[in-house]
């Protein structure tokens, strides 16, 4: 199962928050990085645009980029978001298997008699 980086940037610091808690809330992400940006200079229905962003960093699995593309775009706020996926082609091992790890769809809850539980 690759891993991958997507990105997405959003206006808001709340906006930001909202994405990342839910993305790793689902266990569709491992973890997600919230960088605010200074400065965002883009073109957008046919003005130049000059805002503060920030951009959201999200460690996964190829396997959940669709998951992760729909959950962006029911949260996102803005008409079209920004929503790119770049693989990983290398990473250290340990990292890349907890990534993994985490995105995993959590099992139903089950009775364990007394056993430990090692879902992360």
């Amino acid at each position: 199962m690759g891993a991958i980086v997507v990105v997405t940037t959003v206006g808001t610091r709340d906006q930001a928050n909202l994405i990342a808690e839910e993305l790793v809330g689902r266990r569709l992400a491992g973890s997600v990085h919230i960088i605010p940006i200074q400065r965002s200079v883009y073109r957008w229905k046919e003005k130049v645009c000059d805002d503060s962003e920030y951009l959201l960093v999200v460690k996964t699995v190829a396997s959940r980029y669709e998951e992760i593309e729909t959950a962006i775009g029911a949260l996102h706020n803005y008409e079209l978001p920004e929503i790119l996926a770049f693989n990983i082609s290398r990473g250290e091992a340990r990292f890349l298997k907890w990534i993994t790890l985490c995105t995993q769809p959590a099992l139903e809850p089950q009775d364990t008699d007394g056993a430990e539980d090692t879902n992360l």
